[in-house]
């Protein structure tokens, strides 16, 4: 091994410690990767098992306030009749589709009992141009029946934008139905419906309504595969850098050594070392004329 003490150089440790980082990384990643595609399947196997349940009824699902009972609700297809609180609905901020920037509609809608369930109407196109529901928009007016999938609450995470906690929002950064139930008169069931039928039926001019999810599994496997890919990868490439190096510190020693000068290697005549050098006459000295 003495070939290799060269590795045990500051130099190369900082070197040794960097790869190892670096291939530990890669692993965790590819291991997250698989972890997201687990949450990708369970998420589509809760989709399939909900949306395969009966059509129920909005207020037999949850009630104000239970947050987390509606989440184990997600999925699942309700339906409810009442009339839009065209006044009270708002925006919902950055929600892209097929690339284009727009926004969400959310719409509370009241119930017979007096409370409230809120609707995700659908898209709308939006650049920025618009701070609130556009007239053109707005909810109709009338009893109408929808149906569509239970949605959970959205909340804030560790980042993104925060909402104003006080005042009357005419837009939100994302689908708090918590942050919206504080400016909404009636009491509002703690999830809301994303639309997928209405009755009186959706026309061209309503938003958009947004589609249910899709069940696919993502790229997530391939990306894992990638990860484990490089690790795999840095873990062979990287003892044959070493083995390179020390195969040319091996040269360079020896190249040193022979160019080292040697006191009884006497050159001869013809010796390529001293060809084109002048050569020293034997004898007393120079021929004379």
């Amino acid at each position: 091994m003495s070939r290799y003490r060269f590795a045990l150089r500051p130099r190369w440790i900082i070197s040794h410690i960097f790869v190892l980082v670096m291939v530990g990384a890669f692993i965790v990643a590819g291991f997250w990767q698989l972890s997201r595609l687990q949450d990708k399947r369970d998420r589509n196997d809760r989709v399939t098992a909900r949306t395969a349940l009966a059509v129920a009824d909005e207020t037999d699902l949850a009630r104000p306030g239970d947050y987390a009972g509606a989440a184990g609700l997600e999925f699942r297809r309700a339906t409810a009749t009442g009339t839009y609180l065209a006044d009270q609905e708002i925006l919902v901020r950055a929600r892209s589709r097929d690339s284009a920037p727009g926004s969400w509609i959310l719409t509370p809608l009241q119930l017979d009992d007096g409370m409230a369930v809120v609707v995700n109407r659908g898209w709308i196109p939006n650049g920025g141009e618009f701070e609130s529901v556009p007239k053109r928009y707005e909810a109709p007016a009338g009893e109408v029946t929808v149906t569509g999938l239970v949605r959970k609450t959205e909340t804030r995470g560790r980042f993104g934008p925060k909402d104003p906690t006080t005042g009357t929002l005419e837009n939100l950064a994302r689908a708090d139905i918590g942050r919206l139930d504080e400016q909404v008169d009636e009491d509002v069931l703690p999830f809301y419906l994303q639309l997928q039928e209405q009755d009186p039926a959706i026309t061209s001019t309503d938003p958009r309504p947004v589609p249910a999810p899709e069940l696919d599994e993502g790229p997530h496997l391939s990306y894992a595969f990638q990860w484990f890919t490089f690790a795999l990868m840095t873990v062979i490439i990287y003892p044959l850098i070493l083995r390179r190096r020390a195969r040319e510190i091996e040269r360079e020693a020896l190249e040193a050594e022979l160019d080292r000068a040697d006191p009884d290697d006497v050159p001869l005549d013809g010796d390529p070392r001293i060809e084109g050098e002048p050569t020293v006459a034997s004898g007393d000295g120079a021929d004379s004329d």
